[in-house]
């Protein structure tokens, strides 16, 4: 399938390091584990260390529509991509 709008995608996106991440992974034996596979994972990857640990944070609250006794569906993971770090 071709872009619709090639003029959008005149000039190149600056691509700059982004070397912290949260790994997002499902717990064992979680149900939706069934739709996306036991093995799923997404990694989130942000410019500064203060930046991640703001969104693990942030995704990991208690949300304030959360049932007394619900626990996060989903493990998180502080990474860091040691090439790009080191080159700041």
């Amino acid at each position: 399938m071709g872009i619709s709008n090639a003029h959008n995608l005149a000039r190149a996106i600056a691509q700059l390091p982004r070397p912290f991440g949260i790994r997002v992974r499902l717990r064992p034996g979680d149900p939706f584990s069934k739709l996306l596979g036991a093995d799923w994972q997404r990694t989130h990857w942000y410019f500064t260390a203060a930046e991640r640990d703001r969104m693990l944070e942030e995704m990991s609250r208690k949300h304030e529509y959360s049932r007394i006794g619900d626990r996060p569906a989903l493990e998180f993971e502080k990474v860091e991509n040691l090439s790009e770090s080191r080159s700041l």
